[in-house]
């Protein structure tokens, strides 16, 4: 416990707001609720550790990877790593005898006859080995006395886990659901008409605190939150005031407070029965799903399970079990091919999570019909998302791969209007080409040549090796390295950067102090030059799609998961909009009858509130994405690839982003030693080909080429979030993010400076990204910066990760 108490402490000293937030899981409450657990049943159960109870306490199955990075490395700094499970292959089952139910290492006694019978749940349950485990789990805190909350995606089984326990245990339950209507008096109290008269009866949680039987909370996750916040004190302390004023209360309480109340008052008190239970259903938070994190704001009075798919193994021996009669090495091909796209929606590639509940319906379907293809078995899983383009090839990718074949009828169908008649078209699956990058890195080498001002001849571009032979210290070659006058890299006084692709040997600044004024001024002229006739050929240059491609191929699955990502993002701004269930205001025209027999709450009234998950924008969020193109970036792009990351990035941003134009506003300005404000992409004029997007990455790369050296970093963030600053009202929410490669030391730029910028508006959200670094530099200056404010990516794959945390950390602040 002492390594899982230092770790509780590592999140809540935090100032990063990420740290602060999984700090909130491992409350007091928890880790008295982890103590409690692992004295009673670590004993018999020696797979499951501190690694796994804090994972379980945080949710950490669905947390964000870069989160869920964070709490694993504190957990491992403070000595906590995953438990080695011993006997990991013994089979856990459930016996059943003598009136004792037994699962896995697990014992309870099952209860008596019951005049409830008839709520006990009766269901169709295969005990699969991960559902036998789960059943354990929660056992046990039912054994402990513990209410219990559920949280999981859509058709991963949380309900079947729940009645299949209290089946076994014999325990009646009541069911509610709730929605986004639900309401507070719906919660303790429901409506009946009978014979035109309205009557009030104890709704089902009620009934279940009364009579001791388990209430089950199903969709908490859709009912308003201050509707769900009324559970809190039952789940507490056993206490919940009614809105028609009676009270319930614990037993103990009642025999000690209110023994001396007369009987009209005894009426409104209503005991607590002691076995009663609570056990809550949730969707995980979030996108698809769009409901309330019941989870941050009531999770810590519960005992939480984060419910998951099958692993293959045991989903394989439940569609074994629904479909004994299809042919076990189509099983395996449904199960392995709904596994990757899970993996796909865990890694941000697709927006929902496909569950086991999915792949059972077609196991049902080919059971029950099998003379229908596989491609009519999958309609009601795949149908609707054949509207959506990507997803439609990110399916049909996945399906090819586990050879689901379109002889076999696996075909996506396209549907279209011709002339105001629906036609459907069958699309056969097809791969999309994919081409990898090639090329090697160069360390980074100093020259201990030196050069005076009588060495210096003037700026030229230098001969051109036919053999690409390595030329370093001269002043003869073009592309050469650590020498002077020509063009090349490391050295001093050519006219711009020329990088041959061989090793590169760096001269001293104190060499480079030797130019003269005039030579510099010569220099930034030829570049000029160049530079303004490089520019002409690219505007008149033909579209070359093997170029394109050679930056998008790598790139491709995180354009997917970015854009999963902004189909993701809430409304933030507050709104005008009625709100209902008030006691004063305008009636509301749905609540008549309410108020006819007595109701309050029966009016609405206008009033800003913040949008409910789900409610579309109503205006778009604006970004302003701000490049590093300075003289560094082509200069180490043969030590890190910081260039080619940041013409990535860019591309990333540009093919992610088309479509999103009404939610998602966009710019990207660039800065080097000549400018701080260089336009590259403008909202209003966004590139509409893959031409346009690869002659502004040309710009990029030869902006850096030709530019003089020197740092903007400071002037071209500041002036970034201060225009957007002017425009706050006008937008969702506003966005700077600054691509940088964290060479601000080299020009005595502060890091602290820096800080101050990027908290200078609070309507702006601002945040650096350093893509390139020499040795630990990024990482030294992240430290340096305010904590959430910085993010060092050195592999461009990460970057939708890092963008999800960003917009992410907005909703956590």
């Amino acid at each position: 416990m002492e390594k899982m108490v230092r770790t509780a402490r590592s999140l809540r000293q935090s100032n990063e707001s990420s740290k602060k937030s999984l700090a909130s899981s491992l409350s007091t409450r928890q880790m008295i609720r982890i103590a409690q657990r692992s004295e009673r049943f670590n004993a018999v159960d020696t797979g499951h550790g501190p690694f796994e109870e804090i994972s379980r306490a945080c949710l950490a199955r669905f947390l964000p990877q870069l989160n869920k990075d964070e709490l694993e490395s504190t957990m491992a700094a403070n000595g906590i790593r995953p438990t080695v499970r011993k006997g990991s292959n013994i089979t856990k089952r459930i016996e059943i005898f003598d009136n004792l139910l037994t699962i896995g290492n697990t014992r309870a006694e099952i209860l008596g006859d019951t005049a409830f019978k008839s709520k006990v749940p009766q269901l169709l349950f295969y005990n699969i080995q991960q559902h036998v485990v789960a059943l354990e789990e929660l056992l046990r805190d039912y054994l402990l006395g513990q209410h219990l909350l559920l949280v999981g995606n859509q058709g991963v089984g949380k309900n079947k886990l729940v009645d299949q326990l209290l089946y076994l245990l014999n325990r009646p339950r009541e069911y509610i659901q709730l929605h986004r209507d639900t309401t507070v008096q719906a919660l303790t109290l429901q409506q009946n008409v009978t014979d035109g008269v309205v009557y009030f009866e104890d709704s089902p949680l009620v009934r279940a605190a009364r009579e001791g039987h388990v209430i089950i909370i199903d969709e908490a996750d859709k009912a308003p939150t201050h509707v769900t916040c009324i559970l809190k004190t039952l789940a507490e302390c056993g206490e919940m005031i009614l809105s028609d004023n009676r009270r319930i209360v614990p037993k103990t309480v009642m025999e000690q407070h209110y023994q001396h109340l007369g009987e009209e008052e005894l009426h409104k008190i209503i005991p607590l029965h002691p076995e009663f239970r609570m056990f809550v259903l949730a969707n995980r938070p979030g996108f698809p799903f769009l409901g309330n994190d019941f989870y941050s704001v009531l999770g810590d009075l519960f005992s939480v399970h984060a419910v998951d798919n099958p692993s293959f193994e045991s989903e394989m021996e439940l569609l074994k079990k629904y479909g004994p009669e299809i042919p076990l090495e189509f099983l395996e091909r449904i199960a392995k091919a709904f596994g990757d796209l899970r993996t796909l929606a865990d890694e941000g590639t697709i927006s929902y999570p496909y569950s086991t509940r999915e792949a059972v319906n077609i196991v049902k379907h080919l059971q029950k019909y099998p003379r229908d293809t596989l491609s009519e078995a999958i309609d009601n899983i795949f149908d609707f998302d054949v509207y959506n383009n990507e997803l439609r090839k990110t399916v049909r990718r996945t399906l090819k791969k586990h050879k689901l074949e379109p002889t076999e009828g696996i075909l996506l169908r396209k549907r279209y209007t011709d002339e105001g008649e629906l036609k459907v078209e069958m699309i056969p699956i097809s791969e999309l080409p994919t081409l990898e990058r090639s090329g090697t890195l160069n360390p980074l080498r100093y020259s201990d040549k030196k050069f005076t001002e009588s060495d210096f001849g003037g700026p030229k571009h230098g001969k051109v090796d036919p053999n690409g032979a390595p030329h370093v210290g001269g002043n003869t070659w073009a592309g050469g390295s650590g020498g002077r006058d020509t063009a090349g890299l490391g050295g001093v006084g050519g006219p711009y950067r020329l990088d041959s692709g061989n090793p590169v040997f760096q001269v001293s600044d104190a060499v480079k102090q030797a130019l003269s004024p005039e030579a510099r001024k010569m220099a930034r002229a030829m570049a000029q030059k160049a530079f303004d006739e490089k520019l002409l050929e690219i505007k008149m240059s033909k579209y070359e799609g093997n170029v394109y491609e050679e930056y998008l191929a790598p790139i491709r699955p995180q354009i997917a998961a970015l854009r999963v990502i902004l189909n993701s993002l809430q409304a933030k701004a507050k709104e005008r909009k009625w709100i209902k269930h008030q006691t004063s205001g305008d009636m509301d025209d749905t609540k008549i009858i309410e108020g006819v027999v007595g109701e309050k709450n029966i009016y609405r009234r206008r009033q800003d509130e913040n949008p409910e998950p789900g409610d579309p924008q109503q205006k778009p969020k604006r970004l302003m994405l701000v490049v590093d193109v300075s003289g560094s970036m082509y200069r180490f792009n043969g030590y890190d690839r910081r260039l080619d990351r940041m013409l990535e990035c860019a591309l990333l941003v540009m093919e992610a982003f088309e479509g999103f134009e009404e939610m998602f506003q966009y710019d990207i300005v660039g800065h080097s030693g000549d400018d701080y404000k260089l336009p590259i992409v403008e909202h209003g004029k966004l590139p509409r080909d893959n031409k346009e997007r690869l002659d502004i990455m040309r710009i990029m790369h030869l902006h850096s080429q030709f530019c003089s050296s020197g740092d903007n970093t400071l002037e071209a963030t500041d002036e970034a979030i201060k225009t957007l600053a002017t425009q706050v009202e006008d937008f969702d929410e506003s966005f700077v993010i600054m691509l940088s490669d964290s060479n601000l030391e080299r020009y005595g730029i502060p890091p602290k400076e820096l800080s101050k910028i990027l908290n200078s508006h609070e309507d702006v959200k601002s945040f650096a990204i350093f893509i390139g670094s020499l040795g630990d530099q990024a990482e030294r200056l992240k430290l340096q910066l305010p904590p959430g404010k910085a993010y060092v990516c050195l592999d461009t794959t990460k970057l939708p990760q890092i963008l999800q945390r960003i917009f992410s950390e907005t909703i956590l602040a």
